[in-house]
């Protein structure tokens, strides 16, 4: 999909990119490594308001270069090659997301930051991101829609969504979300974004 065309169309056009963004990235997060990092640190530092604006502005940096990677990513690849490129990658990662995620249990030593909470949380989730099932989501929207302002602030969105919330009340969430029927639910979207792709559909 592209941004090509103005008024109506072009409003519909940047919204569905916004809503799809921002869903996919909301369900792809959860037990996610980075919702599970989110948690670590509420639970550590129990001082909400600087982890959710560490996550906020790690997010944003971090998607902001994915979404520019996605537009790299469509210019350099013709429109024949990037419907196949997308449509298995929207597939892989269909696939990647019914693999359970978890987050590894290194450096929890007890002392207070350096850097303090907020830029402890920055850090953190900027190399949590790299690499990660939202990430290369963000590329890959960025590259289908072809609407880089709309798919960074629906993925940043979908982000925060999914974290925030467990920053402020912990455990008690992740413990109700039937965690693996949202990585079905998830991995069933990727794979209808992935066969429309290959469909030639837009």
């Amino acid at each position: 999909m592209s941004e090509k065309g103005g008024g109506q169309g072009g409003y519909h056009q940047a919204m569905e990119a916004f809503l799809v963004s921002t869903g996919i990235v909301t369900l792809a997060e959860m037990g996610d490594k980075t919702q599970l990092l989110a948690l670590i640190l509420a639970v550590r530092f129990r001082k909400p308001w600087p982890i959710v604006l560490g996550i906020l502005a790690a997010t944003l940096a971090n998607h902001a270069l994915a979404g520019a990677a996605g537009v790299w990513v469509t210019a350099l690849l013709g429109p024949a090659v990037l419907r196949w490129v997308l449509g298995i990658s929207f597939l892989a990662m269909a696939a990647w997301m019914l693999i359970p995620d978890r987050m590894d249990d290194n450096g929890e030593t007890g002392q207070p930051p350096r850097l303090g909470v907020f830029g402890t949380t920055v850090i953190a989730f900027f190399l949590a991101e790299m690499g990660d099932k939202t990430q290369i989501a963000t590329v890959m929207l960025a590259a289908q829609y072809q609407a880089y302002v709309w798919v960074v602030a629906g993925t940043t969105l979908g982000m925060m969504l999914a974290n925030a919330p467990v920053v402020w009340l912990g455990e008690r969430i992740t413990r109700r979300v039937p965690i693996r029927l949202v990585h079905v639910v998830s991995a069933a979207i990727f794979a209808v974004l992935g066969l429309l792709a290959l469909l030639g559909w837009d």
